[in-house]
């Protein structure tokens, strides 16, 4: 009897401090190894060297659009992401597995094949292109093309986070709702949205940090003119390319750090946010 409550109770894995081993060896080798790396090279300059390098207009300008763009595709994937997760929990129609399986598409698709095709589309010549055109929109090899290259690999992100949170919603107290008089937009306003806050804060948080540092579906349709259509990554690989690997170690730096801190301020309101709802409730 006390064998059989020893197997019952016992464990699948095993302990703390051998799974923490493993937990802290594996993300040193992964994460923190390389970024001490990063950090160790860009040290070798002065705070001087530092500012000079990342104060000229080429290093700021690109910057700008990718902190721009990103902010962009994220904020616009919030919107529709929000949509493809609403049709796909609460609407039955043919091909909807279909569907949801293509929102993964980015996820398995090379960055390099994805930027092609959006270039080829968007490109004066392409299909879309070649209709926009004559309106006076240009969309390939500028800030737009970017933002709409970084919408599609974003989108996954706000999709799958916002879904499950959707599906697992209580039905029930939206028919009580109606119950009492409520419209649509009421419910949805007051019952539903404050439950999707939170994981659409970390839907954007992530689109907005795979849009920071992507390159491989931007560096296509952006055109890569230096202050103009530009992205810091770019300008990395450019300097690597170049053999500055001191300044390119500095610009990642910084790129980084401002990752850290916009990831860090979203944390902070998504429990902000998820505090004062569970306050209400």
């Amino acid at each position: 009897m006390a064998l059989f409550r020893r197997r019952k109770t016992g464990r699948a894995l095993p302990g703390f401090g051998l799974t923490m081993g493993y937990t802290m060896l594996y993300l040193s080798l992964i994460v923190l190894i390389p970024l001490a790396g990063l950090l160790l090279k860009s040290a070798e300059l002065s705070l001087g060297q530092w500012w000079e390098i990342i104060s000229t207009p080429r290093v700021l300008a690109s910057y700008r659009v990718s902190l721009v763009t990103a902010l962009a595709a994220a904020a616009a994937n919030m919107v529709f992401g929000l949509l493809v997760a609403w049709v796909l929990v609460r609407y039955r129609f043919p091909g909807k597995r279909i569907i949801d399986g293509l929102i993964d598409l980015p996820f398995a698709l090379p960055t390099a094949v994805a930027g092609i095709a959006l270039t080829t589309l968007y490109a004066p010549t392409g299909w879309l292109g070649s209709l926009l055109a004559p309106l006076g929109v240009k969309v390939a090899y500028t800030p737009i093309g970017i933002t709409i290259a970084l919408m599609f690999v974003g989108l996954p992100f706000v999709v799958r986070t916002v879904q499950p949170v959707l599906a697992e919603l209580e039905r029930e107290t939206e028919e009580a709702a109606v119950m009492l008089g409520a419209r649509r937009w009421r419910i949805f306003r007051k019952v539903i949205m404050p439950e999707l806050i939170p994981p659409l804060l970390t839907g954007f948080a992530l689109a907005f940090a795979r849009g920071i540092g992507e390159y491989g579906s931007v560096v296509f349709i952006a055109g890569n003119m230096p202050m103009k259509t530009e992205i810091a990554p770019l300008l990395i690989v450019t300097k690597l390319e170049q053999y500055q690997y001191d300044q390119a170690a500095v610009v990642a730096v910084v790129l980084l750090l401002i990752s850290f801190l916009i990831l860090f301020a979203v944390n902070a309101l998504q429990r902000f946010v998820g505090r004062g709802i569970r306050q209400i409730a």
